[in-house]
């Protein structure tokens, strides 16, 4: 049985879905599991053994070319974990014969199974939402699946690589002190300089402050902050795969609610955050 799993939105959403790719390959490792992905999340998905095949939706290219790769695949049944028009429609019109997805917005006349979902009350975490959904497509199916989820058999190498590049021989406490967007409040610079000066002056860890690829004004901010510091600015150019490998061998990961906090807990680094402005 082909089937599609759509998550097209930002990498903390995305990640947030994997638990579902895993039951649903292990309800039967005979089923290919295709991705619907934006592209920032096209390299995370190649590397998740549980995910077969990815198909990378820009949101630019035509409805007729999605529609027309989604038909190809030959798909049997689809489970939309997060709904547009867009992807709704290429669906309907890649005559996909079972389509799931949440009762919710004007794209749901596009589907043919809608589960009432009321995201906004909260009563389960995201990751939840989006496994109850799949019990849509097989009321039998189990919801376990292992955590960490995602494990990296290089990780320990590539960690001890970055440690001697660093001159690292302490355990590490890592900050990221930016947001994708996406998270309602975050700490503000100061803040966060007297949390991390206050973890260097026990120097019981090494500190290391970690930054996205669009994040170098940030970069630079903090190295002017804590220049005299024994501080290790980490911008991380060499892809997402390589950032989660890192992380999961920190001792812990501090951040507001963002993608590479969801990134974090998904390769089993223990996570600190912020949900609130104080």
């Amino acid at each position: 049985m082909n089937i599609l799993v759509v998550r097209t939105d930002k990498l903390g959403d995305f990640i947030t879905a994997l638990p579902s790719f895993y039951i649903l390959k292990h309800y039967n490792p005979k089923n290919k599991i295709i991705a619907l992905v934006a592209p920032l999340n096209r390299a995370l998905a190649e590397a998740c053994d549980f995910i077969d095949d990815v198909i990378v939706d820009d949101g630019k290219s035509s409805l007729f070319t999605l529609s027309s790769q989604l038909r190809e695949a030959k798909i049997d049944a689809s489970v939309t974990l997060f709904s547009n028009t867009r992807v709704a429609l290429a669906q309907f019109l890649a005559g996909i014969p079972k389509r799931i997805a949440p009762a919710t917005k004007i794209a749901q006349i596009f589907y043919n199974k809608r589960v009432k979902q009321r995201r906004s009350e909260v009563k389960m975490a995201e990751f939840e939402y989006n496994l109850a959904l799949t019990q849509a497509l097989f009321p039998d199916i189990s919801l376990e699946f292992p955590k960490p989820l995602l494990v990296f058999d290089d990780a320990k190498s590539l960690y001890e690589s970055f440690c001697k590049e660093h001159k690292i021989s302490r355990n590490v406490i890592a900050f990221h002190v930016g947001f994708g967007g996406s998270s309602d409040a975050n700490w503000n610079l100061d803040e966060y300089e007297e949390l991390i000066r206050t973890k260097l002056a026990d120097k019981k860890y090494q500190i290391v402050l970690t930054f996205g690829p669009d994040e170098k004004g940030l970069y630079e901010e903090m190295q002017n902050r804590l220049h005299k510091e024994d501080v290790v600015f980490y911008l991380s150019l060499d892809g997402i795969v390589t950032f989660a490998k890192l992380l999961s061998q920190f001792k812990l990961f501090v951040s507001t609610s963002t993608g590479t906090y969801h990134l974090a807990s998904l390769v089993g680094c223990p996570t600190m955050t912020f949900f609130g402005d104080r």
